[in-house]
């Protein structure tokens, strides 16, 4: 029986150590993919410094070898712009479409919106219990009714599934320009924000923050604040999943966690909402009441710049999101049949 005990606890242990051995690849690979970025760019460049002072006699060699070293300083300029966190955007153009339905009877509510890698976006709308799928000129060309309760957020799970925040989870997968419901995940408390990251789910259920997997186990507890209502309203996560960011609707607050849940910095204005990060880690945040939508530095503590504003068209914002795809940041709006999608570098 005693060895028995053993030889099973030592599979455990084996069976332990080689999942979080996978997790852990899973995790690095986005941070290996950088690194490797940065030496190959660097050694090229590297090279071409030493190669051009031997040519500049041979006007041939001269002429390859300085257009080679435009193309590679160009590069490395849209990787530094695309892989720092606190690049801050700049908007160079603005489009305005209609997302509204002749079937919808209410005033649009773009509560939430995903981007997909083939230049498709989903937009949830709230007013009209919908998700509605876009094509790459931003019509409405499907979508799904959601009758049974509100839609408060959405986020990316695969470049073909998302994960749709009601009263439960409901996850919806697109295939050929249609969007079909796929299993959903009930829960036991509820679901005002949504965020995945490399495996895991976030959900904020309005008071606190919990980390589930994408079966619906739930993993930990993070975070919580019952002082009020809506303390823990929507989220987000970094790219290598070591920061999280929850707005605290009714008193302004962006607030920044470590992975374990520990509160690391806290940025206050008007009416933050809805905070969104792209695939370099920029964070981006809607200001409701401001009628804007801020680029805030990936650590938490400070505004790095307003995108947009009233100026520019921005009404009550309460969804935002950084296609990297199209190089544009889609704005979802409260009672406003438009989205506005704003080019940026």
């Amino acid at each position: 029986m005693r060895e028995e005990i053993k030889y099973l606890l030592a599979d455990f242990e084996k069976s332990t150590i080689k999942e979080k051995k996978e997790e852990l690849n899973l995790k690095q690979a986005p941070i290996k993919v950088v690194r490797n970025s940065c030496i190959r760019l660097h050694y090229e460049l590297f090279h071409l410094h030493v190669a051009i002072p031997k040519v500049l006699g041979k006007p041939e060699l001269f002429f390859i070898a300085s257009k080679k070293c435009l193309e590679n300083i160009q590069q490395s300029d849209i990787f530094i712009k695309e892989n720092l966190p606190n690049h801050v955007f700049t908007v160079n153009g603005k489009s305005v479409h209609n997302v509204k339905m002749p079937s919808d009877s209410n005033t649009c509510w773009i509560t939430a919106v995903c981007a997909l890698p083939n230049g498709q976006v989903l937009v949830a709308d709230k007013a009209n219990f919908k998700v509605k799928l876009l094509n790459q000129q931003y019509q409405v060309v499907s979508h799904l009714d959601f009758r049974g309760g509100l839609i408060q957020d959405m986020c990316l799970i695969t470049p073909t599934e998302v994960a749709v925040a009601v009263h439960e989870v409901q996850f919806i997968t697109v295939s050929q320009s249609q969007l079909a419901k796929s299993r959903k995940l009930k829960l036991q408390h509820e679901c005002t924000g949504i965020a995945h990251n490399q495996g895991d789910l976030y959900i904020c259920s309005g008071t606190a923050l919990y980390k589930f997997t994408l079966s619906g186990k739930l993993v930990s507890w993070l975070y919580g604040d019952t002082s009020a209502d809506l303390t823990v309203d929507r989220c987000a996560v970094s790219p290598t999943g070591d920061r999280l960011y929850i707005t605290d609707y009714w008193q302004n607050k962006l607030l920044t966690l470590a992975r374990d849940g520990t509160l690391l910095a806290t940025y206050s204005d008007l009416a933050l909402g809805s905070p969104h990060v792209t695939p370099a880690g920029q964070v981006l945040v809607c200001g409701n009441w401001c009628h804007t939508v801020l680029q805030v530095g990936w650590e938490g503590e400070s505004k790095l710049a307003n995108l947009a504003t009233w100026g520019d068209g921005v009404r009550f914002p309460v969804s935002v999101f950084y296609s990297s795809t199209t190089s544009s940041i889609i704005v979802g709006q409260r009672l406003d049949d438009n989205i506005l999608v704003f080019r940026v570098e």
